[in-house]
């Protein structure tokens, strides 16, 4: 609450009808304070709470003292000064998710002349994800990460300093940053999790620094550091060819409610070690493009679900295999899919939220990871959301300005 109080002393007081006309040598004594919250996200308006009562006080040599009290609302006032805090200020701190990937399917259509393969795969982000909390580093010197579990880089080997560095780079930008990533996506898990963590940096920097970047050019500049970032700077759904950086952007051709279970061995399996296996002469000839306009039509299946780096993966860690048999049988049915995701080592289970019973009862597995999730994609021009966390008046991000 805010009052101010104005003491006039004047020699001629004029009033006819309670209205004053002039005042004349006036002396000004003013005393207020404003309460202003200024924590928003995306856009929202600073709240200021205020009631403004002045209080007039006038005296003259041919007058009686007198007293007038005005009440004025000074809002038009008070939301340019917003306006201008907002404009001012900047983003100083910032927590985004970082949603993984599946894929739908995979095919390995050739190997080239570099060494790498090139791929067709249906890439779709879902709902499992990190969350990771950005702040301006006031030394502007170098980046500092920290997380919540041990094995993870913190160097610039991780693919969040290479992210913010190639962001620097290509912008010029002299922001640095203190960075902590919240891990819930395991490692080595064909789950793209660490490919979705450079891509939320960019998308981050870029925000920090007033958006000069597009969005293409993010995803141009991120195929530099790793085939499967692009990805991410798609809506959620897309062909995926090349080395995978060759990103065409899909309507969702997945029902959103359709849910899944994630199992994760604790073992991973080295994607060197799994191409390395790889015998192209042995793969199903099935065109990606049947396979993509089949899940259009007809949704999820078995049939449908192809990933050629399966049967390598299998050879490196042949437990992989019995776990995914084991889930069909114990299925019975409740699946409509169940496939490995990436090269490895998560075994999806589409069609159920729920992993079968012997997963908790079998010792052996005791140690895997398990998650249920389901679909997701984003808006336009807004990163990825959390669906389980975000209510009908959250934003995409939590943002606050400092002043």
């Amino acid at each position: 609450m805010a009052s101010s109080h104005f003491l006039y002393n004047s020699h001629h007081l004029y009033s006819s009808n309670s209205q004053i006309n002039s005042f004349r040598n006036v002396s000004l004594s003013l005393s207020s304070s404003y309460r202003v919250r200024l924590s928003s996200s995306f856009g929202k308006k600073p709240q200021f709470q205020r009631t403004q009562l002045v209080t007039v006080m006038a005296s003259g040599s041919k007058t009686d003292r007198k007293q007038v009290e005005i009440v004025y609302d000074p809002d038009e006032r008070l939301n340019k000064l917003a306006d201008e805090v907002d404009m001012d200020a900047g983003v100083s701190r910032l927590t985004l998710f970082s949603p993984c990937k599946i894929n739908v399917f995979l095919r390995i259509t050739s190997k080239r002349e570099d060494g790498f393969h090139d791929l067709a795969s249906l890439f779709h982000v879902i709902s499992l994800g990190d969350k990771i909390k950005f702040s301006l580093s006031p030394s502007k010197l170098k980046d500092c990460l920290s997380t919540n579990v041990p094995g993870v880089p913190l160097d610039d080997t991780n693919l969040i300093i290479k992210a913010l560095n190639l962001y620097r780079e290509k912008t010029g930008s002299d922001k640095f940053f203190w960075i902590h990533l919240d891990k819930k996506v395991p490692t080595g898990a064909g789950l793209g999790g660490g490919s979705s963590n450079a891509a939320t940096a960019l998308w981050a920097a870029n925000q920090f620094s007033g958006c000069l970047a597009t969005e293409k050019e993010l995803q141009e500049w991120s195929s530099e550091i790793g085939s499967d970032i692009p990805f991410f700077f798609s809506h959620g759904a897309a062909y995926c060819t090349g080395r995978g950086e060759i990103v065409q952007d899909l309507p969702p051709p997945i029902s959103f409610d359709l849910p899944m279970v994630l199992i994760k061995p604790p073992q991973a399996c080295s994607t060197a070690e799994v191409y390395k296996r790889l015998r192209l002469d042995q793969a199903i000839s099935i065109d990606p493009l049947t396979l993509l306009e089949k899940i259009s039509r007809e949704g999820i299946s078995q049939d449908v679900c192809v990933n050629d780096l399966e049967s390598p993966a299998f050879e490196v860690l042949p437990s992989l295999k019995r776990l995914k048999q084991r889930i069909i049988a114990a299925g019975c049915g409740q699946y409509d899919a169940v496939f490995m995701s990436g090269s490895g080592s998560t075994i999806v289970g589409i069609g159920s939220p729920y992993p079968p019973q012997f997963v908790y009862d079998d010792e052996e597995y005791q140690d895997v990871f398990l998650s249920e999730a389901s679909f997701i994609t984003r808006a336009a021009n807004q990163w990825y959301t959390e669906p389980f966390a975000m209510n009908a008046s959250s934003s995409p991000a939590d943002i606050s300005h400092s002043v």
